[in-house]
């Protein structure tokens, strides 16, 4: 928005602006709109009809092989602002949330779920942590399964004493569901 000449606002809504922004993706396989609420105005945000020419323009670019990332804004009980139907032809949706203990002094740092993947399944759909750590002015991503982080807390809070219920009351898990991974640590000789 901010190279664009004053008064001009893109609408990615419109399809005079949707040509105007193929023009420059001759040999683009990958389109990055950042994002949905200020790019796309295409009438109420929770009105479905609204999104109809957004998404038959973006099933054009899917099928001439251009991927496209939808950035957008949680609203309110962290779901996506505005209507579903925006998901409807999506392949994969990635919510990014902060873990519950993040300090902002941390950086990047933060929790990924896929809400949609369609081809995405078992353990590679599981949610996961991401940190980035610079060391030496090198970039390191780190990436944990938010399953083995829940399970490494339970296990330092057995070894400090606490109760399954303590755990699971701090943990938001059942007591059967602490049990059960309290036995997978002892198993595993972690415990």
């Amino acid at each position: 928005m901010d190279r664009q000449k004053l008064g001009v606002s893109t609408n990615l809504a419109k399809p005079e602006h949707q040509t105007a922004l193929e023009q420059h993706l001759d040999r683009v396989e990958f389109v990055v709109i950042d994002n949905i609420s200020t790019l796309v105005n295409g009438g109420r945000e929770n009105d479905a009809d609204s999104w109809d020419a957004m998404q038959a323009w973006l099933l054009q670019l899917r099928r001439r092989g251009v991927s496209v990332l939808l950035i957008h804004h949680a609203g309110r009980g962290d779901n996506a602002r505005g209507t579903s139907k925006r998901e409807d032809v999506l392949d994969t949706v990635i919510y990014l949330k902060r873990p519950e203990d993040y300090d902002m002094e941390e950086g990047a740092r933060f929790e990924v779920h896929l809400t949609k993947a369609r081809v995405v399944v078992g353990d590679d759909a599981q949610p996961f942590e991401a940190r980035l750590e610079v060391i030496d002015g090198v970039d390191h991503w780190h990436c944990n399964t938010l399953r083995d982080l829940e399970l490494d807390r339970v296990a330092e809070m057995t070894r400090e004493g606490q109760t399954v219920r303590d755990i699971g009351a701090e943990l938001n898990l059942s007591k059967s569901k602490v049990q059960r991974m309290q036995a997978k640590l002892q198993a595993e000789g972690r415990l």
